[in-house]
């Protein structure tokens, strides 16, 4: 008798973006957002960290780069890097610095679109690439340019937030660009891709607990729970590790953050749609 067909592997990250969590999931739209500028001696300072601690991983990182855009050269037909815009502080476009991991030019046939799990234009080592986050060491350069920390929120596409409305549907998805977007971040390292509008209100409601909570030794537990990410340690253990705030203190930190929004925790769930 032949044994059951192994079940792939839950994604841990896909499967907490998925869950419902009702009180960011039924705010309005119009929802404001109060995010009080960051205090303590860190913010100001974080540019400089950000450039030294980039010259520093930047010496490791340049021959493996150079290893990884070689094998994307020859794996797949296009270019081993790729530029394209996005939305940096306060909404300033610049050009951001990947190794590629899709197939080059995939969007004049598709359109824009957010990747989706099991992604047909992701490349066989473009997906290696993305498991382990080496396709994002190239933007290594996007730091000591000043365009972005090494944590941070995740840039987005200003055409994708046009297109998708996210700074209407969103609450709080300005505030976001408060801060450089980053490398790596709080959110990016815990929650899945973008999917959808509500993966995108999780995203919002992490990045600015992040935002408010800024400090070199929660950059450092972010930077080393990236490494120990891309070398398989699983997200459980990485919060337990690195002690990470739970979804649960992220959410109750949000509320305070919407005085104007009605109370949902413990209410009646019937008095609200998901928007």
């Amino acid at each position: 008798m032949s044994a059951p067909p192994n079940k792939p592997t839950p994604d841990p990250a896909a499967a907490l973006a998925a869950a419902p969590w009702p009180d960011i999931d039924w705010l309005p739209s119009e929802t404001a957002v109060e995010l009080p500028p960051a205090t303590g001696w860190y913010a100001p300072l974080k540019p400089s960290v950000d450039y030294l601690l980039a010259l520093v991983i930047a010496v490791p990182a340049l021959p493996v780069v150079g290893a990884c855009y070689a094998l994307v050269r020859l794996t797949s037909a296009g270019p081993g890097f790729y530029l394209q815009t996005r939305s940096g502080l306060k909404g300033k476009p610049y050009r951001i610095l990947k190794l590629r991991s899709m197939a080059h030019d995939c969007e004049a046939k598709t359109g824009i679109q957010w990747s989706q799990k099991g992604d047909l234009r992701v490349t066989g080592l473009g997906k290696f690439l993305r498991r382990t986050h080496l396709d994002e060491l190239p933007q290594l350069v996007n730091v000591l340019r000043g365009e972005m920390s090494l944590v941070g929120p995740r840039p987005e596409r200003p055409e994708v937030i046009a297109a998708k409305g996210l700074a209407r549907q969103v609450p709080g998805y300005a505030r976001r660009l408060d801060v450089k977007p980053g490398v790596t971040g709080f959110a990016q390292l815990q929650l899945a891709a973008d999917s959808d509008l509500t993966s995108v209100r999780h995203k919002v409601a992490y990045d600015l607990y992040y935002v408010a909570n800024q400090s070199l030794l929660l950059d450092v537990r972010l930077i080393l729970a990236t490494v120990a990410k891309a070398a398989g340690v699983s997200m459980p253990w990485l919060r337990r590790l690195f002690l990470l705030a739970r979804r649960e203190r992220v959410g109750q930190f949000f509320l305070t953050l919407t005085p104007q929004a009605p109370p949902l925790a413990g209410g009646s769930a019937t008095q609200f749609q998901p928007v």
